[in-house]
């Protein structure tokens, strides 16, 4: 992919916001393993808080102030998915019933992996995230955070978060499907103005 203006293209508020979420993954995953009292597990929790938070206004930036870039397209979500990959293994590690939701995780982002890849290989991308991408993210943090900040949850707790998360990433997984599938007009040209 060629950048025309690549100080446009990277150098964005946006971006540096995903770039600045990436940074935080090893920071609240070290503090997480290593949480010793309820207040560890708080702070962790926070700087996810910290993390999500930055996603919603970096999204918000870009479109207010035109800084929508082919670079913040991938790298966005790819922060997203970083991050939402390094929180469930977190938790699977304490909860071993979340074993499967990094399974199906990793299933579901290695089929968008595939096939984003291909589409870009023939210069094509889609134009923004499905709606229910989003939903399935929202719902991911919101549950997991929970699950961060409330350390003693029950069993039984835990497994309901399970299956609802499990739902929720099946429901985009099979949005995501149709969408690569159907090959229909939420596709643009790389070369495309956004």
């Amino acid at each position: 992919m060629y950048i025309k203006n690549w100080k446009k293209e990277i150098l964005t508020i946006p971006n540096l916001l995903s770039l600045f979420r990436l940074a935080l993954i090893p920071v609240y995953t070290t503090i997480y393993l290593n949480a010793r009292s309820d207040a560890d597990y708080y702070i962790a929790a926070g700087i996810l808080a910290v993390s999500c938070l930055t996603d919603l206004i970096d999204g918000k930036i870009a479109r207010h102030f035109n800084m929508i870039s082919k670079v913040g397209k991938i790298l966005d979500p790819l922060a997203d998915k970083f991050t939402q990959f390094s929180l469930i293994l977190c938790l699977a590690m304490k909860y071993p019933v979340l074993w499967y939701l990094v399974g199906l995780f990793v299933v579901k982002e290695s089929f968008q992996l595939i096939a984003g890849g291909i589409n870009l290989s023939k210069g094509k991308m889609l134009k923004g995230a499905l709606i229910t991408g989003k939903i399935c993210t929202t719902v991911l943090f919101v549950s997991l955070i929970l699950m961060v900040m409330l350390p003693s949850l029950s069993d039984k707790s835990v497994f309901v978060i399970f299956i609802v998360d499990s739902i929720f990433m099946l429901i985009s997984f099979a949005d995501y499907l149709v969408t690569y599938c159907k090959r229909d007009n939420k596709f643009q040209a790389l070369d495309e103005d956004d």
